[in-house]
């Protein structure tokens, strides 16, 4: 049912990204926002002192007719009961990150979403990213020649943010958090290249239970490597973005920096004058001077996230497809699983095995 030539919409779960996509909502221009429903009565009460409607019950959020679809931001492990009370009340769905807490949990809500004939997918908003959107053209126009190697970082060092997503009941923990962003930024890079395996090591600095922050290595078909690294315990930057190939490397410093760009000049000399370093000299690793390097810098580009919004209702009247489809769901889910299996049995992991 449309409002105003809008889809009415509403969010279940009224914490800190609930209250980001109601904010979102609010504002758009595709979706209209009916109420929020949250577990929580303060929070349902907070919704109300801020003008918005709010649902007494799940189930009077799901029974109002006005509502087209709804966007989940609730702890993860609740992710899946509502996703599938909402599909078979005949709303359409947005689930935020991480979709489900595993592959097996993804197949049985989308068999169900293709069961109720509705639409079902899973908030990556970090694709809108200007970091993702610019080591993603620069991938794409193969100025770097052939990329041997990615590294896609995020380090902070306030720790496990929450109390929920320090619990392991709950799905927490950074992989589940952060890395469910990274490695689809990573697939957004390099497309359907084929992945082979990976491997991955969990940080537990002061949380024993869950990851506050992981290294892991993916290892693509034709000698690519990337890297997806969180850390929630690092006190100084080591660069937010790397792109490495034969003819030149890219670099993002920081969030919402340029790209900076480094070639060989085409009359590069290749007798290098050695470094002398505190305990000897070396050619190797000499950097290149002035006139051996062509550098530029790359502006982020500019995005508006809520073109996921605008893609999803598209797709609801039948005038797009989706654009995190169930393929690329499950295909990151599956790096997740192997990711864990990877961490627990301290080997690499085949991405056939899961």
């Amino acid at each position: 049912m449309e409002l105003k030539n809008k889809l009415g919409w509403a969010v279940v779960g009224y914490g800190g990204m609930g209250g980001w996509h109601t904010n979102e909502i609010l504002k758009s221009d595709v979706v209209e926002l009916c109420g929020i429903y949250d577990i929580d009565e303060k929070r349902r009460d907070v919704a109300e002192e801020n003008g918005i409607h709010s649902y007494p019950s799940l189930e009077a959020l799901l029974a109002d007719e006005a509502i087209c679809g709804i966007t989940i931001a609730t702890p993860n492990e609740c992710h899946k009961p509502i996703a599938i009370q909402a599909l078979r009340a005949g709303k359409h769905v947005i689930s935020e990150k991480p979709v489900m807490l595993s592959l097996e949990e993804l197949d049985t809500v989308i068999g169900v979403a293709n069961e109720c004939g509705k639409l079902f997918t899973v908030h990556q908003n970090r694709r809108w990213d200007g970091e993702n959107l610019v080591m993603k053209g620069i991938y794409e126009s193969g100025e770097l020649g052939k990329v041997f190697h990615i590294e896609n970082k995020v380090l902070g060092s306030r720790g496990i943010p929450g109390d929920w997503r320090a619990k392991p009941e709950h799905g927490g923990g950074m992989l589940y958090d952060w890395g469910i962003h990274l490695i689809d930024q990573i697939f957004c890079i390099v497309g359907d290249r084929k992945l082979n395996s990976v491997y991955c090591t969990f940080e537990h600095v002061k949380n024993k239970t869950v990851d506050d922050g992981f290294k892991l290595d993916m290892y693509f078909e034709d000698e690519l490597t990337a890297r997806v690294e969180v850390g929630t315990y690092y006190f100084q930057k080591f660069g937010r973005f790397l792109m490495a190939g034969d003819e030149g490397g890219a670099l993002i410093a920081d969030w919402c920096q340029p790209a900076h760009i480094i070639k060989p000049a085409p009359d590069a000399s290749y007798d290098v004058a050695p470094v002398v370093t505190a305990a000897g000299i070396t050619k190797t690793m000499a950097p290149r001077g002035k006139t051996d390097r062509l550098e530029c810098f790359i502006d982020q580009p500019k995005a508006d996230v809520h073109d996921f919004y605008r893609n999803f209702t598209s797709a609801i009247r039948g005038e797009a497809t989706q654009i995190v489809t169930h393929e690329q769901m499950r295909r990151v889910m599956t790096v997740i699983e192997a990711a864990f299996k990877s961490d627990r049995e301290h080997r690499i992991v085949n991405i056939e095995e899961i």
